[in-house]
């Protein structure tokens, strides 16, 4: 079992910004795909972000539909750590935030597959007040 680890949620006012972290100790980051999914009350777990560096020509990244523009995926591959900035919050993006790890590449269909992440961390909560 792989400890994954997310932190940096909390409330925020719409409009403003928080940024997550996800720490994945005993990991060669640049061997595995990356994701962040959030779930709120009553509603399934969705895909919001994607990260890998598979590929040695450069990182490849999804977004979900509903946060393009406004967040940010990134990772530190030497610290272990994979961020989600995100801005212009909305209180339609209040949820649990969890932090998935993949052993394979995904493509742009495979990435949002939550069946296919090996890990998973507890999840952080992000609150956006009207």
């Amino acid at each position: 079992q792989v400890p994954v680890v997310e932190s940096g949620g909390g409330l925020v006012q719409a409009g403003g910004s928080l940024k997550l972290s996800c720490v994945a100790s005993g990991l060669t980051f640049n061997t595995v795909g990356m994701a962040w999914f959030r779930q709120s009350p009553g509603k399934e777990r969705e895909e919001v972000s994607y990260i890998d560096s598979f590929d040695s020509s450069g990182e490849t990244i999804y977004y979900a539909d509903s946060v393009k523009g406004r967040f940010t995926i990134s990772r530190d591959n030497d610290a272990n750590i994979m961020y989600l900035q995100m801005n212009s919050l909305v209180p339609e993006d209040t949820a649990i935030y969890y932090c998935a790890v993949r052993s394979s590449p995904a493509n742009f269909v495979s990435w949002r597959q939550k069946n296919q992440y090996n890990y998973w961390g507890q999840g952080t909560q992000v609150t956006v007040s009207s």
